[in-house]
């Protein structure tokens, strides 16, 4: 609001500062000044409820609940949502991450070629991606994409509507389980929704890129929940 008030009067000649500006969007609001308005910004936020979280998935072990809210968007069925709480002033930083995942066992896709499909879409957001990745029965993460390292068709960020993004990768007949979902690198919100996992033909170029090894675990045999249908309760 300050930017838009600023940008305004400067097209009638009139210049403030930045900070004036958010002194006078602060007394609108009703508030002596600007800290106090910020203050009581940060409090709500603090006072967000969790959201809940769909059946079949869950958050990764490094998405911090109190930086991130992560599960079903109350107000759009279907969807999940990745929101950061702090704003871009607090110490988020470049390496933190907000995911939600689902992890399947690899034995019905072995010798094929997989493609992860999902709808995004972001507001005031640093970086939204889907990714995939495919472990191995000795060696794990034998293949990944992230969409990170695209020129086109990769990750989003800002404020976007809807979006179709996918993923293919082969799944050797070494592998042992594949793990997939969508994350929030840094500020903003993130949607997904419409998720598909979907064997395709062998023709299909793939997106594998390089990646680090990982541990072998046990997962379920099929996707579900893809739509978001389930919230789990």
């Amino acid at each position: 609001m300050a930017k838009a008030l600023r940008s305004s009067l400067a097209e009638r000649n009139i210049e403030l500062s930045h900070s004036a500006c958010l002194e006078m969007v602060a007394r609108q609001f009703g508030f002596a000044d600007w800290n106090i308005l910020s203050a009581q910004i940060e409090a709500t936020k603090t006072k967000l409820q969790p959201l809940s979280m769909p059946a079949g998935w869950f958050p990764t072990s490094f998405t911090d609940p109190k930086l991130y809210r992560v599960g079903l968007d109350t107000t759009t069925p279907g969807c999940a949502l990745i929101e950061s709480i702090a704003n871009r002033q607090n110490d988020l930083g470049n390496k933190r991450f907000a995911c939600l995942m689902q992890s399947i066992d690899a034995q019905q896709y072995l010798g094929e070629k997989i493609k992860l499909t999902a709808a995004l879409r972001c507001e005031d957001a640093d970086c939204g991606t889907i990714w995939m990745r495919i472990d191995g029965i000795e060696r794990p993460s034998i293949r990944f994409d992230n969409m990170l390292s695209r020129d086109e068709h990769g990750p989003i960020s800002g404020t976007t509507g809807w979006s179709s993004r996918s993923i293919v990768l082969e799944v050797p007949l070494q592998a042992a389980s594949i793990h997939y979902g969508f994350f929030l690198k840094g500020y903003g919100k993130l949607w997904a929704r419409s998720f598909a996992l979907e064997v395709v033909s062998n023709s299909v170029a793939d997106t594998d890129v390089a990646l680090q090894p990982g541990e072998q675990k046990t997962f379920p045999t099929q996707p579900s929940n893809l739509d978001f249908a389930n919230n789990g309760v």
